[in-house]
């Protein structure tokens, strides 16, 4: 597992956890149908960045250097639809995460 001090980093914050359980099970924390992408086989999923700052409540800036965090250590995924931006969490890194902290820590 590389960079874990980035990665820790990148979980010492309230609202960047909060937003890797809300993207954990996105139809129950963005109830708009238009906020996340189908899953199907074109389409991996993922939820707009600016519904992700609406249920944050701050700036779209501050979010925005949420995401890049999350998605440098490798806790997120993102796709590029047009002018739209959707985010999900990375499940086999998040998988290596909790591997590694039952067999380090």
């Amino acid at each position: 597992m590389t960079h874990q001090v980035d990665l820790f980093k990148a979980l010492s914050n309230e609202v960047r956890l909060d937003i890797l359980r809300w993207l954990k099970d996105p139809q129950t924390h963005f109830n708009k149908p238009a906020a996340h992408l189908s899953t199907n086989s074109a389409e991996k999923g993922g939820v707009c960045v600016g519904d992700i700052q609406e249920k944050a409540n701050l700036s779209q800036s501050t979010v925005s250097q949420y995401l890049a965090m999350l998605q440098k250590v490798g806790l997120l995924e993102s796709e590029r639809h047009g002018k739209w931006t959707y985010y999900r969490r990375n499940e086999q890194k998040i998988k290596e995460l909790a591997e590694y902290l039952q067999g380090e820590l």
